[in-house]
């Protein structure tokens, strides 16, 4: 073989080489499991950023050793319920942990979203809503809310539009019977706008009222009603590996101390039937 021969060959080696070591670059840069986790601004959006943080770098940790490569957890926080859910449905985001009214609309939109574990209040699937007025008003029950005023949270809330409405109609209150209302956005602000006397009455969840009230918000407790809790989902673009993985982290008991910041008392296992009631509410408010 002649010089021209040999250098043709070297180069042909050095050649494949390089690929080689390309592809196995390519192949560790895509062994990454990059995760996008989706939620929107119940409350305000740094006390949102600031609840969530630490647990998600748990769950990072925690799928990196179930898994055995790196994993990475980004997270995007929305203002608008309908922008979260947007995402979850079009995959945009990987999981979401969203309000359960959040969960019955995505999944009508792509039933190949799958709930991972739902979160659990005292070992129950439930919690309270809260219709609330101010400390002094005179009102005692919601009949008495008849040509009132009313604060709903997020026009796709729970809490905030769903159940409320259809508390008022089981008392025989429709929004023709109401002086007004109008949807704040957050649950926050519902407490807020009655204490400050701005509605006679406003909806929000429990947590948030006891947060005000601590806070020397002048609003009590007018009546109370029973909410499914929080479903984490994944969209239909999650692997069974990775679904399968996160699931098993989230209902490990053992890992319920460094949950507390998102689920104080840890998850449960969760299906689509558990949030039936919320289906109903939600078709009986088209009639409010």
């Amino acid at each position: 073989m002649n010089g021209s021969g040999f250098a043709f060959k070297a180069s042909f080696k050095a050649l494949l080489c390089a690929l080689s070591l390309q592809l196995i670059i390519a192949k560790s840069a895509t062994a990454d499991v990059a995760i996008t986790f989706g939620t929107y601004a119940a409350d305000k959006p740094t006390a949102v950023v600031r609840q969530f943080k630490p647990f998600l770098k748990f769950l990072e940790q925690a799928l990196q050793e179930s898994l055995g490569e790196p994993v990475k957890i980004k997270m995007k926080v929305t203002k608008e319920y309908q922008d979260s859910i947007d995402q979850l449905v079009d995959g945009e985001v990987d999981f979401s942990r969203f309000g359960p009214a959040s969960y019955v609309t995505a999944k009508a939109r792509n039933p190949k979203i799958n709930i991972i574990a739902i979160e659990s209040v005292k070992g129950k699937k439930t919690f309270k809503g809260v219709i609330a007025v101010r400390t002094d008003s005179d009102i005692q029950t919601l009949a008495d809310l008849k040509n009132n005023s009313f604060a709903f949270g997020d026009e796709l809330s729970t809490i905030g539009r769903y159940l409320a409405q259809s508390e008022l109609l089981e008392a025989g209150i429709s929004a023709d019977e109401l002086s007004m209302f109008e949807y704040l956005g957050r649950h926050d602000l519902v407490g807020s706008a009655v204490g400050n006397g701005s509605f006679t009455a406003g909806a929000l969840k429990e947590s948030t009222f006891k947060k005000l009230v601590e806070k020397g918000v002048p609003i009590r407790a007018l009546a109370t009603f029973d909410n499914v809790t929080k479903p984490w989902i994944a969209s239909s673009k999650m692997s069974p590996r990775v679904f399968e993985a996160m699931k098993t982290i989230l209902l490990d008991p053992t890992n319920l101390e460094l949950m507390k910041s998102v689920s104080k008392n840890g998850m449960l296992e969760g299906n689509d039937a558990d949030y039936d009631p919320i289906r109903n509410a939600m078709d009986q408010s088209t009639s409010f």
